[in-house]
């Protein structure tokens, strides 16, 4: 008994050193969160996207203020008649300004519905900042879960390779048979195969943990569920999540944009009023062959002002469609609320119950464990006074080997599933989980942006 745990010990220790770089260390699961919220590329990305949005308040509110216009010009003409020529040099450079006075509620219609959108992007960031983190959580824990299962497969190779021996040595002193080495080496193929596939398994896992992280996994240490953050009941988990989870918060935020195009759509079948007024500088040159002016020659300075009211009577049918179009546009949107709701509610029933069905497998995986390494014990005894065959040993050992790969995933799917129930209630965030990380504020970018009036550089100086 002592020797089967203590080569097991040994198994674990070589497989971990197998698979993960040394490191002075090891890393947690919060760490590996906050290397996550930093370096992933999708989530990066989705901030950039609602930088991008962020902008389109800016263009909104430009149809407040006023568009300032200059031109300059300047034509050469050469005319000949009856032998005789002119030639006339004409130039003009002027500013205009243009404002609009009422847009039949367009233009306050369009910032409301980009300010809407700008709140529904934010929620979308939210969502995507848990998504990332519980898929760092679900990578971190998938590379413990595959270590130890290649652990395990590693140490039952050893285990058969041993039992190959014994039956070989049995063989050639009388005690066993040619039937006895042949289910031996049998099964330690087997278990080549099955140690090669785990290794790999634990390979990729490591890939996808440094395509989320950012970071190679090294040493990686032991991760418990998040059961302290967790609500009493799954009612509780519904109840938060169809108040606080962002998907559902950004689907009724773009309802509210749904609605404000609608106004503006409308306003295009309004009274427009607009008011305009320019200032330009003209020259005119001419002279005929013998350089005699004209007498129009010299500068002129004009100046205007005035408004301008359109009434829209007929568009051939496009403003009445647009305002169809999007009216159902909103009504979809409203639809994508009940979508997001349902959506959220089978996420945070199906986590539940799965965290409650791991934990549950845990403790029964523990007492397997246990029963069947006592059984093989006492299979390997009786096989040696001659009660069990080899057969019989070689079933107990994957018994073992099983139950212990049984008990690493129900460890994995335990923390996973908390992890899963913690993002779909909403609330899987940098601060309920106290990573140390400089939080990322998308109000920043908006508020530096939203009533600018003029400048080509970004906020950071692009």
């Amino acid at each position: 008994m002592k020797s089967v745990n203590k080569s097991l010990f040994v198994a674990l220790l070589v497989s971990a050193a197998a698979f993960s770089p040394v490191s002075a260390s090891a890393e947690s699961i919060l760490g590996a969160l906050s290397k996550a919220y930093q370096n992933n590329s999708q989530l990066n990305s989705a901030r950039a996207g609602v930088r991008v949005t962020d902008e389109t308040v800016a263009i909104a509110k430009s149809g407040y203020r006023p568009t300032i216009n200059g031109s300059a010009s300047i034509d050469y003409t050469n005319t000949s008649r009856n032998n005789a020529s002119t030639r006339t040099t004409t130039g003009a450079f002027g500013v205009q300004i243009n404002q609009s006075l009422f847009d039949g509620f367009q233009t306050k219609n369009n910032v409301a519905a980009a300010q809407a959108r700008v709140r529904a992007s934010n929620e979308t960031l939210r969502n995507t900042e848990q998504n990332i983190l519980f898929n760092a959580a679900s990578a971190y824990m998938d590379v413990i879960r595959d270590r130890q299962v290649a652990a395990l497969t590693e140490q039952n190779l050893k285990a058969l390779s041993e039992q190959v021996r014994a039956a070989r040595s049995r063989f050639d002193v009388g005690e066993g048979t040619r039937t006895d080495v042949a289910q031996t080496e049998a099964s330690r193929s087997a278990a080549v195969a099955q140690a090669s596939a785990a290794r790999a398994q634990a390979l990729s896992s490591a890939a996808v943990y440094r395509q989320i992280v950012g970071d190679e996994p090294g040493k990686l240490s032991a991760a418990s569920p998040l059961g302290k953050l967790l609500p009493g009941s799954l009612e509780a988990a519904i109840s938060i999540a169809a108040n606080e989870h962002p998907a559902i918060l950004a689907t009724e935020h773009l309802v509210d944009a749904a609605g404000f195009s609608v106004k503006s759509a409308e306003g295009a079948l309004l009274p427009q009023v607009s008011a305009s007024a320019g200032i330009s500088r003209n020259y005119r040159d001419s002279d005929g062959l013998a350089g005699v002016s004209t007498g129009q020659d010299g500068y002129s300075t004009s100046a205007n002002i005035g408004a301008t009211l359109t009434v829209p009577i007929y568009q051939g049918g496009r403003a009445s469609a647009q305002v169809r179009q999007s009216k159902e546009s909103l009504g979809q949107a409203r639809i994508e609320v009940d979508v997001s709701r349902d959506n959220v509610r089978a996420a945070v029933t199906s986590a539940w119950t799965q965290y409650t069905a791991a934990r549950e497998s845990v403790d029964a995986n523990r007492s397997l464990v246990s029963a069947a390494q006592l059984a093989l014990n006492g299979v390997i005894e009786e096989r040696n006074v001659g009660q069990r065959t080899t057969l019989d040993v070689l079933n107990a050992q994957n018994d073992v080997t099983d139950a212990q790969i049984n008990l690493a995933t129900a460890q994995h799917d335990v923390v996973v599933a908390s992890y899963a129930i913690l993002s779909a209630m909403g609330h899987l965030s940098v601060e309920r989980l106290g990573l140390q990380v400089a939080k990322y504020h998308p109000e920043e970018h908006y508020n530096a942006v939203k009533d600018k009036w003029i400048g080509l550089r970004t906020p950071d100086g692009r």
